[in-house]
């Protein structure tokens, strides 16, 4: 798989989960479902939540810079190390998904976070040189 075709997968997935976290902070979905049911009041929601919310938009950004220099034939050793970041947060998050007690969370909440730390393992490896002999 190339990088443009994971970076738009994982703008569809990011796309997705802030519909999902603005759904739980609009209470549309039940926060104890969530956040391996840990979350104790709605203020703790919120918190969680927001941070949630941001950190999407952070990362949604991010891979947008990522792709326009992909497009231009640059590259930026920041983002890249932003990206390497996201590749451990997703793998950490896949760890903690495996102790969620609801088993939705469980199941979806970790594919969705190795998938996730998959393709952007995948948008910012280097690319091999082949030379010829």
């Amino acid at each position: 798989m190339n990088k443009r075709i994971a970076l738009k997968i994982m703008f569809l997935l990011l796309g997705a989960l802030l519909i999902f976290h603005v759904l739980i902070f609009t209470e549309q979905i039940p926060y104890d479902k969530v956040w391996a049911g840990k979350l104790n009041s709605v203020e703790e929601m919120k918190a969680f939540e927001a941070f949630s919310i941001l950190t999407n938009l952070f990362m949604i950004l991010i891979l947008s810079i990522k792709y326009k220099f992909l497009e231009s034939g640059k590259s930026n050793k920041a983002i890249d190390i932003l990206i390497w970041v996201f590749v451990v947060f997703f793998a950490l998050n896949t760890v903690g998904n495996m102790f969620a007690k609801s088993l939705i969370e469980l199941i979806l909440g970790g594919i969705l976070t190795l998938v996730s730390s998959i393709l952007c393992f995948i948008i910012v490896k280097k690319e091999k040189i082949i030379r010829p002999q």
